[in-house]
């Protein structure tokens, strides 16, 4: 099994390869463009204690990760989070994105967030079961508000509150 850790700087050139992996061949990620280690540090560099990146780490290398980052820069949003997670495509399927979920749910909560959001682009029904069976609802979806691969795309927001 993996181990769960908080990322460190070093991390970001397999972090940036996973991401990019996505932007290139998934819907996941609504970016159209690779990003540069340069971006990736600035993304880095984004995010605190209250909005934390954590990796999968497996036999010495990155394999996946989470992050949790400010949902909108409208302080009256400020307990509440946006959850990304992305996984080595050799990865997926293997209950690894399923632990990463969980421990940056625990961090959103040790950092006192009210609820994390997530985004889920129409077509990612194995993202939208993960996001469900460890305890977001469905809230909405946004009608064809993303356009990739030449196609229109409905985004699928699901919510978290923790429990006070």
């Amino acid at each position: 099994m993996p181990v769960i850790r908080p990322a460190r700087a070093e991390d970001l050139p397999a972090i940036m390869d996973i991401y990019n992996d996505a932007i290139l061949k998934t819907t996941a990620s609504f970016d159209m463009e690779p990003r540069s280690l340069e971006e990736q540090q600035a993304w880095f560099a984004a995010h605190d204690a209250r909005h934390p990146v954590l990796v999968a780490e497996k036999d010495g290398a990155v394999v996946g990760w989470a992050s949790l980052s400010n949902f909108s820069q409208r302080c009256a949003y400020a307990d509440t989070a946006e959850v990304s997670i992305y996984m080595e495509e050799a990865f997926r399927g293997q209950g690894i994105g399923r632990k990463l979920l969980e421990a940056i749910i625990e961090e959103g909560e040790k950092a006192n967030l009210h609820t994390i959001i997530a985004l889920i682009a129409e077509g990612n029904a194995a993202s939208i079961h993960l996001h469900e069976s460890i305890g977001f609802q469905p809230i909405g979806v946004a009608r064809e508000v993303g356009r990739k691969f030449g196609r229109l795309l409905d985004v699928h927001f699901m919510q978290l509150i923790y429990e006070s």
